[in-house]
C-alpha cells in the first residue's frame, strides 16, 4: 500500500511537472507568436515608409539651386546654432509649358508664381507661421532694380526669387517647396475633397462655379479654380493668398488625419498622384520631410499661424504697372522677428487686419 502511494504521489508529481512544463512552452510559443507578429508589423511599416519615401523621390521633382560664387557670398549667414527653418513655398503655373517645367524653374523660360509664402518653423517646432507674399509687392531684384516681386522668377528663375527675398529680410532661407497649380486639383481629389470656409461669397471668374458663403467642399477643378480667383474680389490678390491659405491648412489637416495616415493605400495614392507636381530643392527630400513631420506631430493644423504681409498701398511704376508699395517699417520688423526666432511677438504687436 506504502509503494502504491508512493508510486501515485511520483506519477502526480511528474504529470504536474509536465503540466508545468507544458504550460511554460505554451506560454513561450505565445510570446514567440507575439514578438514575431510585432516584428513583422514593424519591419512591414518600415517598408511601406521606405516604398513611401522612395516613390515620393522618384516622381516629385529635384531643383538644383546653384549660385554664382558672388551671389553666395552676399547672401545672408545663418548662426549655426539657430535651428529654425524658413522655407520659401511657391505655387507655379506650367500650365502654358511645352516641357515638363525643368527649365522654367532654373530660369530658361518666362514663368510665373501666383502664390509665395514664406514659411518660418521655429526652433523649438512649437507652431508653424506662413506669411503670403503679394505677387505685384514692389521690391529691389538683385542686378535687375525695382521690379514686382513675381517678376524674379521670370528674370531669374527661383535662385533669383530666393535672393531677392533674402534679401528683403535679410535672413537665410533654407529651402524652396513648389507645387503645380493642377497639384491642388490633384490633391484634392486624392483626398476625396477638403473642406473650407468660404467668408466672401463669389462665382469664378468665366465659370458657372458658385461658391456660397459658409462651408464649402471643394474637390478637383473646383478647387483649382477656387485657389487661382481673384477678379472676383475688390481687394484681389489679397483674397487669393487668403483663400490659398485656407486651402492648404485644410488639405494638411486631412491629410494628417487619423483616416488618411491610418490607411496605406489612400497615403501611397495621395503620395503617386500628388508627387509629380512637387518640386524641392536637393537638400529637401523625403527623409527629411518625415524627419520634420515628426518634429511637429504636436502642432494643431487648424491653429497655424497664417496672415499676409503688411504692405504700403497700391500705387503705378514708371512702366505704367499698378504695384503694391512695400511697407519698409513691415520689412524690417520681419526681418528682425525671422532672425530672432521671434514671429510670436511680431504677430502680439501686429495683429494681422481681418485675417
Amino acid at each position: 500500500m506504502k509503494k502504491d502511494a508512493r508510486e501515485s504521489t511520483l506519477f502526480a508529481s511528474r504529470s504536474a511537472r509536465k503540466e508545468v512544463e507544458h504550460k511554460k512552452k505554451r506560454t513561450r510559443n505565445v510570446l514567440v507568436a507575439v514578438v514575431a507578429t510585432m516584428l513583422i508589423c514593424v519591419l512591414g511599416a518600415g517598408y511601406f515608409v521606405f516604398d513611401l519615401q522612395r516613390q515620393f523621390n522618384s516622381k516629385s521633382n529635384s531643383l538644383s539651386l546653384a549660385f554664382s560664387d558672388s551671389d553666395q557670398e552676399a547672401r545672408p549667414v545663418k548662426d549655426p546654432d539657430d535651428k529654425s527653418m524658413n522655407v520659401l513655398m511657391l505655387g507655379v503655373d506650367h500650365a502654358d509649358d511645352d516641357s515638363d517645367g525643368s527649365a522654367a524653374l532654373s530660369g530658361a523660360v518666362e514663368q510665373r508664381s501666383d502664390s509665395m509664402m514664406l514659411v518660418h518653423i521655429p526652433e523649438d517646432r512649437s507652431q508653424i507661421y506662413v506669411m503670403s507674399m503679394v505677387r505685384d509687392m514692389y521690391v529691389d531684384i538683385p542686378g535687375y532694380g525695382k521690379n514686382k516681386l513675381n517678376a524674379a522668377v521670370s528674370l531669374g528663375g527661383v535662385p533669383l526669387l530666393m535672393q531677392t527675398v533674402e534679401g528683403m529680410f535679410d535672413t537665410k532661407i533654407d529651402h524652396i517647396a513648389m507645387v503645380d497649380f493642377e497639384g491642388f486639383k490633384e490633391l484634392s481629389t486624392a483626398l476625396g475633397g477638403v473642406t473650407v470656409e468660404n467668408e466672401i461669397p463669389f462665382t469664378a471668374n468665366d465659370t458657372d462655379y458658385f461658391y456660397p458663403e459658409g462651408t464649402v467642399d471643394l474637390e478637383g477643378d473646383r478647387a483649382l479654380r477656387f485657389v487661382r480667383e481673384r477678379k472676383s474680389f475688390t481687394n484681389g490678390d489679397y483674397q487669393r493668398v487668403a483663400n490659398q491659405r485656407k486651402f492648404i491648412a485644410a488639405a494638411a489637416n486631412k491629410l494628417l488625419s487619423a483616416d488618411t495616415l491610418t490607411n496605406p493605400v489612400k497615403l501611397y495614392d495621395i503620395v503617386d498622384t500628388v508627387s509629380p507636381y512637387l518640386t524641392f530643392d536637393e537638400d529637401f527630400d523625403a527623409a527629411t520631410l518625415v524627419g520634420l513631420g515628426m518634429q511637429l506631430k504636436n502642432v494643431d493644423t487648424n491653429n497655424m499661424e497664417m496672415f499676409t504681409m503688411p504692405t504700403a498701398g497700391t500705387s503705378v511704376d514708371g512702366r505704367g504697372q499698378s504695384i503694391e508699395l512695400a511697407s519698409e517699417k513691415a520689412v524690417a520688423q520681419i526681418g528682425e522677428a525671422l532672425r530672432t526666432d521671434n514671429l510670436a511677438k511680431y504677430l502680439k504687436g501686429n495683429p494681422p487686419e481681418g485675417e
